[in-house]
């Protein structure tokens, strides 16, 4: 019985995909985008999730706590213990360990909603590429059932795990966040060789493909960014549509409920107008552009 980590399952969804769509997240990443607005998918292992304002001072979590570390992250060993015991939800975890036919259970629940909105399932993260195995049996899972698949992904995976899910993922949502390799490196801490060339492996595979780019101003919205991009859109067979995803803050509680600190709090949420502009840049080399996923 294949057996993975998730983080989230959101109902209900129209930005991952065509229709009405149910996301899985899987937990862990092999990138550190400093931009990164799931920072609880990041960690590959169980986290403890802390809502400060919910917590009504029982003292039932301190009780339960065998490494006093309700007020020390660094002792903490995400056991659970803590979440467990908390009436008011102020302690949750975050990375359950489920398996595929608990995954399903609940992704058949919302079976009507695909048919009559032409929806399905995608599976995002973290980076789902990072579970293969899982991955994949979901992907099979889904299939049998009938039910239209997306994988939201960054690419960064290994060739052998993009061979294997192209014959039942319907749709690519693939990532692309900067061409040149050192700022890609220096933001996300990781080269994206593999990423491109991941790209074009599924291109020739024949899969629908997504482009998704994150709009970050100040690193990734210079035009010289983005005329590489484009390049590489106009290049590359099966991409369908470019969606621009504007940078914004709201994950910044996120970051503070897991003890850790945003990297970007300074950077400007990008207006309408200015997102107006960026799309015009792509349709000015004749690529269709939305604004939002």
């Amino acid at each position: 019985m294949h057996t993975g980590r998730i983080f989230n399952i959101q109902r209900y969804s129209i930005h991952d995909g065509p229709g009405i769509r149910t996301t899985i997240f899987l937990k862990g990443c092999p990138l550190s985008c400093i931009w990164c607005h799931n920072p609880e998918g990041q960690s590959f292992g169980p986290e403890i999730v802390y809502y400060d304002k919910r917590c009504i001072g029982c003292g039932k979590c301190k009780e339960v706590c065998k490494n006093e570390a309700l007020f020390d992250r660094d002792k903490c060993i995400s056991c659970g213990s803590c979440a467990e015991v908390c009436y008011a939800k102020a302690r949750e975890i975050a990375g359950s360990l489920v398996t595929v036919q608990e995954i399903m259970a609940q992704i058949s629940k919302d079976n009507i909603f695909y048919e009559e909105s032409g929806g399905g399932v995608t599976f995002s993260g973290g980076e789902p590429l990072s579970q293969p195995e899982f991955l994949l049996e979901l992907l099979k899972q889904c299939k049998e059932y009938g039910y239209n698949t997306a994988v939201d992904t960054s690419g960064c995976g290994t060739p052998s795990t993009i061979k294997a899910i192209s014959s039942t993922t319907d749709l690519f949502l693939y990532d692309l966040k900067l061409v040149d390799d050192e700022k890609h490196i220096k933001y996300t801490g990781v080269s994206n060789k593999l990423i491109l060339e991941n790209l074009e492996t599924i291109s020739k595979l024949r899969n629908s493909i997504f482009i998704r780019i994150p709009v970050i101003p100040g690193i990734n919205d210079d035009d010289g960014n983005i005329r590489a991009t484009a390049r590489i859109i106009r290049e590359t067979a099966g991409i369908e549509q470019v969606n621009l995803l504007p940078y914004h803050s709201i994950a910044a509680d996120k970051y503070n409920r897991l003890g850790k600190k945003s990297r970007l709090m300074e950077i400007p949420v990008p207006s309408d107008a200015y997102m107006e502009s960026v799309a015009g840049k792509f349709l000015g080399y004749g690529i269709k552009v939305r604004i939002g996923g």
